[in-house]
């Protein structure tokens, strides 16, 4: 499993998809969109639009975030096969 998180330093759901991730044990690059250029073109280029954080697992882009609900906990527990306690 290859897993690379798009974040910026700013991004409060960033830190806390992070931290979800380094809970779990489940390793992770990191592409900081504010510090690697072109991170933030290529974000906009696969989702259509400058969302972050976004989750890169093996090639498939990923957000593990929805405005107004913040992490999805449940559904990141159950793709990556842990536990959400």
């Amino acid at each position: 499993m290859e897993l690379t998180v798009y974040t910026a330093a700013w991004c409060r759901d960033c830190r806390e998809a992070k931290r979800f991730l380094t809970q779990h044990d489940i390793p992770f690059s990191e592409v900081d969109i504010e510090t690697t250029p072109g991170a933030a073109d290529e974000v906009l280029a696969n989702v259509g639009k400058r969302a972050i954080p976004q989750f890169v697992l093996d090639g498939k882009w990923i957000q593990p975030y929805r405005p107004g609900r913040g992490f999805l906990y449940e559904e990141m527990a159950a793709l990556f096969g842990v536990s959400n306690n």
